[in-house]
C-alpha cells in the first residue's frame, strides 16, 4: 500500500503543482505524519520534492522533475503501458487492482500520446499460458521471493527430472519467467550460478543468514548466457528424410525434440528431402513413427531396424487385443 501512495504523491503533485500535508492527506486518507514520512521516503529514493513555507507554501516537484514527467514520448508508452502477463502477476501475488496503475499515471502523460498509451492498454493483452492447462505447482514460490527480496539465504529440497532429490542452501539473486514456468538463479555453496525450476523446489526454509548481492551480477545478461550454454550441451543427433510436400507443413509445428534445419524439393515436386536435428536416437525413431508411413528415412541407415522393431510392437499389440 505505502508504494502505491508514494506514486499517487507523486501525481498529485505533478498535476495539481502544489499541495500542502493536509490537502495530500485527506486526498489519500492517511494523517498528516504518514504524509511527511512518505516525503522522507520519495526524498531519499531520489524523487526531488521540496517544501515551501508560508501562507502559500506547500510540497511540490521540481521543475526539472515535472518537465522530466511531461516530457514522456511515444515510445515511453509502449514500454509503459503494454499490459503485463496476468499469470505473471497472479503467481507473484500482485493484486489485479494494483496493476489499474497504470490508468493513473495516464493523467500525467502528455495529451499528445495519452490515446495511444490507452490503446495499448485496450488492444493487447498477453498471455503466457500453453493452450492447455499448465502442470507447474509453484508452491515454494512465495518462500522464494520473500528470500530474493530480503538478501537472505534459502535452504531448499529440489527434485531432479528423474526424481533423484538433494538439499541444497543457496543465495537467491533472481526470478525468471519463461513461458509458464519460474526460475529461480541463485548462487550455490561452492559460489557457482545455478537456475532452478521453482516447481521442483519441494520444500524451502527461509534462514536468517543474509548474504551480500554480487554488485556486478546482471540477471537478464546471465539468463541469456546459460540459455545458449543450455542448448550447446543438449546431445544432437541428425538425420534426413524425404517426406510429400503436405507433410512438410505438418512438420513445421515439431516438439521440442526436433529442429529443422533444411529442406530441399526434388524435381518433380513429388518429394522433399529435409534434414532434422533431434536430442537421441530415440527422440528420432519416435518422431518418424509418429507420422505413419509418410515420412521415410533415408540416413543415417542404423536407425532403420528400431523403426521396424518398434512399428511390430504396435501391429501385435492391435493385432491380438487383450479380452
Amino acid at each position: 500500500m505505502k508504494a502505491e501512495r508514494l506514486v499517487n504523491i507523486m501525481i498529485l503533485l505533478q498535476n495539481c503543482g502544489k499541495m500542502t500535508s493536509q490537502q495530500l492527506a485527506d486526498h489519500l486518507q492517511v494523517s498528516q505524519r504518514t504524509i511527511l514520512r512518505d516525503m522522507d521516503a520519495l526524498s531519499v529514493s531520489g524523487i526531488p520534492v521540496v517544501a515551501e513555507r508560508g501562507k502559500a507554501g506547500g510540497w511540490r516537484l521540481m521543475d526539472h522533475f515535472r518537465s522530466q514527467l511531461s516530457g514522456i514520448n511515444l515510445e515511453d508508452m509502449k514500454a509503459l503501458f503494454i499490459p503485463a502477463s496476468a499469470k505473471m502477476l497472479q503467481d507473484l501475488g500482485v493484486a489485479p487492482q494494483r496493476v489499474d496503475i497504470r490508468q493513473k499515471l495516464l493523467s500525467v502523460v502528455p495529451e499528445h500520446v495519452r490515446g495511444v498509451a490507452g490503446q495499448y492498454m485496450e488492444k493487447l493483452y498477453i498471455d503466457t499460458e500453453t493452450w492447455k492447462p499448465s502442470a507447474e505447482k509453484n508452491a515454494a514460490l512465495q518462500i522464494v521471493q520473500q528470500a530474493l527480496w530480503e538478501d537472505r539465504k534459502l535452504n531448499m529440497t529440489y527434485e531432479k527430472v528423474n526424481g533423484d532429490r538433494s538439499q541444497r542452501t543457496v543465495c537467491p539473486l533472481g526470478l525468471v519467467a519463461k513461458g509458464s514456468a519460474w526460475y529461480l538463479t541463485a548462487v550455490n555453496e561452492q559460489g557457482e550460478f545455478r537456475n532452478f525450476r521453482v516447481s521442483r523446489i519441494v520444500q524451502a526454509e527461509l534462514l536468517a543468514e543474509r548474504f551480500t548481492r554480487p554488485e556486478s551480477f546482471s540477471l537478464a545478461d546471465h539468463w541469456q548466457q546459460s540459455k545458449l550454454a543450455f542448448a550447446d550441451a543438449l546431445p544432437t543427433f541428425q538425420v534426413e528424410v524425404s517426406v510429400p510436400p503436405d507433410v512438410l507443413r505438418r512438420m513445421t509445428f515439431a516438439n521440442q525434440f526436433v529442429t529443422r534445419i533444411h529442406s530441399e524439393t526434388s524435381a518433380d515436386q513429388k518429394e522433399v528431402r529435409v534434414t532434422l536435428n533431434f536430442h537421441t536416437e530415440q527422440d528420432a525413431v519416435s518422431y518418424i513413427l509418429g507420422f505413419g508411413g509418410q515420412v521415410r528415412l533415408l540416413s543415417p541407415q542404423q536407425l532403420i531396424p528400431d523403426i521396424v522393431q518398434q512399428a511390430k510392437q504396435v501391429i501385435e499389440l492391435y493385432s491380438n487385443p487383450k479380452g
